[in-house]
């Protein structure tokens, strides 16, 4: 079997916490584990794991990559990298391509998205099995759970036995409410079980402009290093945005179900559910760091205090969360409605919806500490042995200060060490790299002047880790 999990989405519902460069899945939950790094485990540690596909934004690869060396699981990934989000039936169509050019058209794949919450290993396992067992006879399986209470924030199938009847779109409240009075309906997680050899089959039946796109770009695409294999732009660009649920699950006559023992499964899709995951004070506040806050006549919020000491007086059923550059204050009835705000930061090109004050980097990550009128300031961190690409700037230079370990800096055509407490000056429109040839961690505070900050205005000439 491979595993083939799906890193796509931003999980606009969990912003400020949750951005486009740093989505939902790399949220870390209260046992310091990532939501993406319980999916690599997940995925890795069932039996018949030969193999793991990770289907992501090739920008998250390296993040990615990092995490699942973090997993420490035996079972080596390849990486299918998309230049843009076309929805999981794409994505999934490429797996499939993948694994049947590797391992034949038998081979099942099971289908895991990477930002779900599964408690119970051990029932999931035997849910895995019953759904092996399916695809085994020719069937596209799906996962269903049985519901809880009335929810209007996931999708629905209607199943007689393994039989799925219809697949239900995310219902209203009224909705809901029949379908958990009446039984016979589950939540329909978004995992999934076939044999690629099946699945193909389904699509050139049922979704063939999907099946012919994804080979072209696959014919167009190319294997780097590290067993990443980065879908050609173009063609991509050109495929279908569909999800496997239009596509092909809600279309074919050979779709079954499993369903079990509770397998402890949350999409975690919004602030209340992930809170629910914490302990409630007296009052029932549930504060991620109780430490950083002082509540005075507070009752029933939800408060994600990461960064700065978080104080409320007099307040009920109040949405808080704090970050280093945003903070959201919201109705807690109207947790579902924190992707609007997410939407107009996105359509107004604001910078709050794409990425976090620390960025990640192949190299380690800098924190934006300061800006104003012609300057920025950084805080970087190199890890040991870590190197930026050569590059230069058009509009701004740079003054960097070595914090701590030792620099190695190219500057021009002189090479040169720069030790703590020590600094250089980089003049734009110079050819420069920093590099840590040391075995610990380099710390250094760039100050960057000129007319232009973006982090557009670089043009890199030679970058170890495969960025244009």
């Amino acid at each position: 079997m491979i595993g083939v999990v799906l890193c796509g989405g931003v999980g606009a519902r969990l912003w400020p916490v949750s951005r486009e460069l740093y989505p939902k899945p790399f949220i870390r939950l209260s046992d310091g584990q990532s939501f993406i790094k319980k999916t690599f485990i997940r995925a890795a540690s069932l039996p018949q794991a030969e193999g793991v596909y990770v289907v992501a934004n090739r920008q998250l690869y390296f993040k990615l990559a990092e995490e699942y060396t973090a997993s420490a699981v035996p079972v080596e990934p390849t990486f299918i990298l998309e230049p843009c989000g076309r929805n999981t039936a794409p994505a999934i169509t490429a797996a499939a391509f993948m694994a049947k050019a590797a391992h034949g058209p038998e081979i099942p794949l099971l289908v895991l998205p990477s930002d779900h919450l599964i408690t119970d290993q051990n029932a999931f396992k035997t849910l895995v099995k019953q759904a092996l067992a399916l695809a085994g006879l020719g069937r596209l399986v799906t996962f269903g759970v049985n519901p809880t209470r009335p929810e209007t924030g996931f999708g629905y199938l209607e199943a007689d036995g393994e039989d799925v009847i219809r697949f239900i779109e995310k219902p209203n409240l009224k909705q809901a409410k029949e379908y958990l009075a009446t039984g016979g309906f589950l939540w329909n997680t978004g995992m999934f079980c076939f044999r690629a050899g099946v699945l193909l089959e389904e699509l050139g039946r049922h979704a063939p402009e999907i099946l012919r796109s994804i080979e072209a770009c696959l014919a167009a695409s190319k294997l780097a290093e590290g067993r990443r294999l980065e879908l050609d732009e173009e063609s991509f660009a050109r495929v279908p945005e569909i999800s496997i649920d239009y596509a092909v699950f809600e279309k074919s006559e050979r779709v079954s179900v499993v369903t079990g023992e509770d397998i402890g499964w949350s999409d975690i899709g919004s602030w209340p559910e992930l809170c629910d995951l914490r302990p409630s004070d007296a009052a029932g506040n549930r504060v991620s760091h109780p430490e950083k806050a002082v509540l005075e006549d507070v009752s029933d919020c939800l408060i994600d205090n990461h960064v700065h000491l978080v104080a409320a007086l007099g307040v009920r059923d109040l949405l808080i969360v704090d970050t280093e550059d945003a903070v959201l204050v919201a109705d807690k009835a109207r947790s579902q409605d924190v992707r609007l705000i997410y939407k107009r930061l996105k359509n107004e090109k604001r910078e709050e919806a794409l990425l976090h004050r620390t960025v990640f980097k192949p190299w380690g990550y800098y924190t934006l500490l300061e800006e104003g009128q012609r300057f920025k300031t950084k805080l970087l961190a190199l890890k040991p042995g870590a190197r930026i690409s050569l590059q230069l700037h058009h509009n701004r230079s740079e003054h960097w200060i070595v914090v701590s370990g030792m620099a190695e800096v190219t500057r021009g055509d002189e090479v040169f060490f720069v030790g703590s407490n020590e600094s250089t000056y980089i003049k734009a429109g110079t050819r420069h790299r920093i590099a840590n040839p040391g075995q610990v961690e380099l710390v250094l505070i760039e100050v960057q002047s000129g007319d232009y900050l973006g982090e557009d205005d670089i043009v890199r000439f030679e970058d170890v880790y495969g960025r244009a």
